[in-house]
């Protein structure tokens, strides 16, 4: 690192954040965020169900407060937190903030894919160090605590992070058809992306009683930390983007949130719609690791959540069942298997109310993805609302971005594409239809216990397993076999 880098990448925009002692009530908790002394915000978090009867809910309080915050480590010298928490809750707050930070600050910082961020805050070679990407944040809480669970989870009962999303929607589908006793849980985080999970909650409330909804204000939240960060342009909220300016810690927050949720209904999993991504590719940038942006939906994070939970006391387990299986064969079980669920998939960055129905905009880079895997599976993109100017203009509209996927897995789905009609370019890669095993992102041991029946499934939509050895897939052509 060249002598003075850190002082000329000055990223700090708070002397101190504080955090008030959340306040319980029976189906709500709020904690104010104060910066600097002077401008605050309420963070609310309201359920549909009463909360503040759960064992240690001050201690689920007080996380559900603070994880927001993990995403501004870069961006403040101080966080007060005005309450306790336990040497476990200090040390998660710490481990995953110095993660995100360094991933804010290789991702959306020198890597810029938005024009969030002022000319003048733009790290030039020499400030792309490690030492640029530490958490300058130091935690102070008031005093320790020692609260522990004492939670006996049914591990037949499961918690799914909900959305409108094709992995969350295949991901109720096999476990309600596997016999599991599943909970959907919604998170309306006030913002746009409400409106993609609206066709799936109506749904689900209407035919499933364990569906359930977490309202909160973080949204607004993360917005007026925006307006609030100096490296950030004032006229962010005008700017046109498929990804966030800064904050990259999405869907911690989302599960602290679910907790009192989650114990409350002695429920022994929690499971993302994690799927198969890629692990070949080089997770350090210029000697900083970093996760590429998608942190909390890597099985490290799964681990991580599993550990810390269980040194609470809570018999829970975090994982995905749709982590061995690319996105291309997400839609293909989806569409092929699960019709009903596959109506109220809607996977948009820009998602509006036409005539009472929800549609996607069709042309952001989540809509191209989409209706490459529904066409490339043979599947009408127009059940899932999309429109036919939207299925003309795709190869068009593909040539001109390049979608958020696994280099193989677009150039495979552009290949299946190409056999369809579509007018695009790919290249065949088999094993983008095929399970996938790796020590990083799926290992054989991820999906456990009696969830292996959703290989029974799964061989029914793949052409066969491949494994990762050195930096190439190769056969498992035994799997099927040592699963029996």
């Amino acid at each position: 690192m060249q002598e003075g880098a850190i002082e000329t990448l000055n990223l700090i925009s708070f002397y101190r954040i504080d955090v008030s002692d959340p306040v319980v009530e029976e189906k709500k908790v709020s904690a104010e965020v104060t910066l600097d002394g002077e401008k605050k915000f309420k963070l609310i978090f309201s359920y549909q169900e009463s909360i503040d009867d759960i064992p240690n809910i001050q201690n689920l309080a007080r996380l559900m407060a603070v994880m927001p915050l993990v995403n501004y480590g870069l961006f403040t010298e101080n966080i007060f937190l005005d309450f306790p928490l336990s040497n476990e809750d200090i040390k998660y707050i710490k481990d995953n903030m110095d993660i995100i930070s360094r991933d804010i600050f290789v991702n959306k910082i020198c890597r810029r894919r938005a024009d969030f961020i002022k000319k003048e805050y733009i790290p030039n070679e020499n400030e792309m160090v490690p030492e640029n990407a530490k958490t300058r944040a130091v935690i102070h809480t008031k005093g320790t605590s020692n609260e522990k669970f004492n939670i006996q989870a049914d591990k037949n009962k499961c918690t799914i992070l909900s959305s409108g999303g094709k992995e969350s929607l295949l991901t109720y589908g096999l476990l309600n058809e596997l016999g599991f006793k599943v909970f959907p849980i919604f998170f309306n985080e006030s913002g746009g992306h409400w409106r993609t999970a609206l066709p799936a909650y109506k749904s689900f409330s209407k035919n499933d009683k364990n569906t359930k909804k977490v309202w909160s204000n973080i949204d607004r939240f993360y917005l007026f930390m925006l307006d609030n960060l100096k490296i950030i342009r004032s006229d962010h909220r005008k700017i046109k983007s498929d990804t966030y300016p800064i904050r990259l810690f999405i869907f911690g927050p989302y599960i602290f949130s679910m907790l009192p949720l989650i114990v409350k209904h002695s429920i022994g999993n929690i499971l993302l719609g994690s799927e198969y991504d890629d692990p070949r590719a080089n997770y350090y940038f210029n000697g900083i690791k970093h996760y590429f942006g998608i942190y909390d939906q890597s099985v490290d994070f799964d681990v991580y959540n599993t550990d810390y939970f269980k040194s609470k006391g809570l018999d829970i387990r975090q994982w995905s069942i749709v982590r061995p299986i690319t996105g291309l064969i997400v839609e293909r079980i989806l569409t092929q298997r699960y019709p009903e669920l596959y109506k109220l998939q809607r996977s948009c960055h820009s998602c509006h109310f036409e005539k009472g129905e929800i549609v996607p905009c069709g042309t952001c880079t989540k809509c191209l993805g989409v209706m490459s895997f529904i066409i490339a599976n043979g599947a009408d993109p127009r059940i899932a609302n999309y429109k036919e100017e939207h299925i003309k203009s795709l190869a068009d509209n593909l040539k001109k971005t390049t979608l958020r996927l696994d280099p193989d897995e677009r150039e495979h789905t552009f290949y299946l594409l190409s056999k369809k009609g579509i007018d695009i370019e790919g290249k065949e890669h088999p094993h983008v239809e095929m399970l996938h095993f790796d020590d990083r992102n799926s290992p054989i041991d991820h999906i456990q216990g009696n969830f292996k029946k959703v290989f029974d499934i799964y061989k029914n939509y793949v052409k066969g397993a491949v494994i990762l050895k050195g930096n190439e897939f190769v056969p498992f052509n035994d799997f099927f076999s040592k699963i029996q």
